[in-house]
């Protein structure tokens, strides 16, 4: 199975850098891969949908073709394999459309309690801390969300955005860069690493 997520040492080194060790450098890109786009096999896994996926999505320029193929990730990503788990995030996804925080801290603190291993529970449960402004928390869920599934580039974004909300620039930038490496296409990444490049490398792009 070809593995396409952040190397364990990039990862740390993304977390050391917003969590302010001195030593940490920002994540680094892994070896180019060949783009393998060719049709899914019935038999394919569901690792083995996300790694072709995530080898297609890098490959894809055009945003909405991109976009396209990101909505088929995230749907992968909503699967817990437990029907009651998918049911209890659709509530939760729900209440937090409907802003009714109370009910989705309900069914997120349910989900991560009976699924700690379903890694969309924790980027829900850091959806919900966001909203509220509870950076702090959202920090944390989105790192468990991470260590589940380390090319997660929706956790990133949140990850990327908090870090700019308390001033960690760099660490910022570190966070966007992999999230345009894991998406290309995706605008929100591109006009964020063109924002902080003048601070964060002192030049322009």
């Amino acid at each position: 199975m070809v593995q396409v997520a952040i190397r364990p040492a990039a990862y740390a080194a993304l977390l050391c850098l917003a969590f302010g060790a001195a030593s940490a450098q920002p994540a680094a890109a892994p070896e180019e891969l060949s783009p393998a786009l060719a049709p899914a096999p019935e038999t394919e896994t569901r690792e083995e949908a996300l790694d072709r996926l995530f080898l297609e999505l890098a490959a894809t320029e055009e945003e909405k073709a991109a976009e396209a193929i990101a909505e088929d990730i995230r749907r992968l990503w909503a699967k817990s394999g437990s029907d009651s788990m998918d049911f209890l995030l659709e509530r939760a996804r729900k209440a937090l459309t409907e802003k009714k925080y109370d009910r989705a801290r309900m069914h997120v603190s349910a989900l991560t309690r009976l699924a700690p291993d379903f890694a969309e529970g924790w980027n829900a449960a850091a959806t919900l801390a966001y909203l509220q402004e509870d950076y702090g928390r959202a920090a944390v869920e989105i790192e468990r969300a991470l260590a589940l599934e380390p090319r997660h580039f929706s956790a990133l974004v949140g990850f990327a955005m908090i870090l700019e909300k308390v001033e960690r620039k760099q660490a910022a930038m570190a966070a966007w860069r992999e999230v345009e490496r894991l998406y290309p296409a995706l605008p929100r990444a591109k006009e964020a690493v063109r924002r902080l490049a003048p601070e964060v490398d002192g030049r322009d792009l």
